[in-house]
């Protein structure tokens, strides 16, 4: 791959939408709750074109977006990004009839998306779900009732797990994600009336394609379940006829839930499978037996769980292939992983930002703190580290675009390396601003509440390095032992 820089252009743009951000979405962050989905905000995201960008974009582009509202505001940060995560799997998989009853919701910014794959007992081991089917639906290949084979030993690739990262390479080459289209360059100067660069056409929303449960996107979860967190009832799929099911269970650690209007939900419809006998569903909110609760969590943004009581889906309502859900999951992963990173690099040059011009202000010991040895070398540290991680985001984002066949060891590296660099330069950040940096509503006191979170979701640190050991010894697996 060749050496990496932006264009001209593309800094500019970057430029301009932290000014945006700074000057249309920051103060409507302010007055969101924290812990509550942000409708004004996400609707504002729409009316700037920046939804619409997650499906038109490449995952540089996405990668410079994250960075650039992270800068800023990392609340409309967060917003886009969680719209981007729960409705990919609908743009990239999902029928004529589903992308053309949610995406331009999305789009607009009146409907808000959520996926659903953690499980109280299935976090970064993703291929251990529990939803699972009683009865063989009906169906031949390529329609619901289809299996993909089975692994004889039951394993499965987790976003995590080390223990079968093979076999989720495997399942991901059988058929390659399929890539967002992608535009060559982000348009001009922001346009007439205030509006963005980034603006696009608003899609029309479809009148038909809801099945027979489908609802209106602003309905919400109803009642809350009893424990949501700490339940230990395994999540089931149980055939409800041919090619129809109903899903029994919980999901955890959700984002956006239970305010989500729709959610993309993987669930077990082979027992005994792993990774190979999950299926992708697109859920509606208002599909009945479908409850959740919010959970009160360090991160700012809403998290929540949801309970699963017989909820109806049917064959209209899968992502992708019946048995084939986890590469929906992993492909989504993949193209989402750098822009985690992205996320982390704009956090980390937001307290960088702030420590020079603290260290450049702050008198001590008879001159300023950036004077003084120790600090100015460890600002520079901060620095490097950052623009690191940095170029390694960017690399992995281009070739994801570039379809390289070392995405998931790039995309792991990126998100590994800049998540980890972000907590570094946030937490040196804080030392050196002192007990102010402790103070509520302080930038710092933000970010350290912020940059804790993307060293766990979307596969934890630990697991980005399995993944990576994984792909190193891919050329060796074959080997015979001497």
């Amino acid at each position: 791959m060749p050496a990496f820089s932006l264009e001209p252009s593309q800094t500019a743009q970057c430029a301009e939408l932290r000014a945006l951000a700074e000057e249309r979405l920051r103060p409507l962050a302010e007055k969101g709750e924290p812990g509550r989905v942000n409708r004004p905000l996400v609707a504002e995201l729409g009316r700037l074109g920046l939804l619409e960008r997650l499906f038109t974009s490449g995952a540089l582009d996405l990668c410079l977006m994250r960075e650039s509202l992270a800068q800023a505001c990392t609340e409309a940060e967060t917003a886009l990004a969680l719209q981007g995560l729960g409705a990919h799997p609908v743009h990239a998989h999902g029928t004529p009839a589903q992308r053309e009853r949610w995406l331009p919701a999305v789009s607009e910014g009146s409907a808000v998306a959520a996926f659903a794959l953690s499980e109280p007992g299935a976090g970064s081991d993703a291929a251990a779900l529990g939803l699972r089917a009683e009865g063989e639906p009906g169906g031949s290949a390529g329609t619901p009732g289809a299996r993909a084979e089975k692994d004889p030993a039951g394993r499965g690739a987790a976003e995590g797990s080390g223990a079968a990262l093979r076999e989720q390479a495997t399942a991901d080459s059988e058929a390659p994600e399929g890539r967002a289209g992608r535009e060559p360059a982000w348009r001009g100067s922001r346009a007439a009336g205030g509006e963005s660069a980034w603006q696009g056409a608003p899609g029309s929303r479809a009148a038909g394609g809801e099945s027979a449960w489908q609802g209106a996107p602003g309905s919400r979860v109803g009642r809350e379940p009893d424990s949501a967190a700490g339940a230990t009832a395994q999540p089931v799929a149980v055939a409800d006829g041919t090619s129809r099911w109903r899903l029994t269970g919980e999901k955890c650690w959700i984002s956006n839930a239970p305010e989500a209007d729709f959610y993309t939900v993987f669930a077990r419809t082979t027992p005994g499978a792993g990774a190979r006998g999950v299926t992708a569903f697109l859920v509606p909110a208002d599909r009945p037996g479908l409850t959740g609760t919010a959970l009160d969590m360090l991160s700012p943004h809403p998290i929540g769980a949801l309970a699963f009581d017989a909820v109806p889906v049917s064959a209209d309502d899968v992502l992708g292939e019946v048995d084939r859900g986890f590469r929906v999951a992993m492909g989504t992963l993949n193209l989402f992983r750098p822009s985690v990173g992205a996320f982390a690099v704009g956090m980390a040059q937001a307290a960088l930002d702030a420590t020079l011009a603290h260290t450049a202000r702050r008198d001590a010991f008879g001159g300023k703190l950036k004077d003084l040895q120790s600090v100015a070398h460890t600002v520079a540290e901060m620095a490097l580290r950052t623009d690191a991680a940095r170029l390694m985001v960017y690399a992995a984002a281009t070739a994801y675009d570039e379809g390289a066949p070392d995405v998931p060891k790039r995309a792991a590296m990126a998100k590994l390396l800049a998540t980890e660099t972000a907590q570094y330069v946030v937490d040196t950040a804080v030392q050196l601003h002192g007990a102010r940096a402790f103070q509520r509503g302080h930038l710092l006191e933000h970010l350290y509440r912020e940059v804790r979170a993307p060293r766990i979701y979307e596969g934890a640190s630990e697991v980005q390095r399995g993944i990576i050991a994984k792909e190193l010894y891919a050329p060796y697996a074959n080997l015979e032992a001497v």
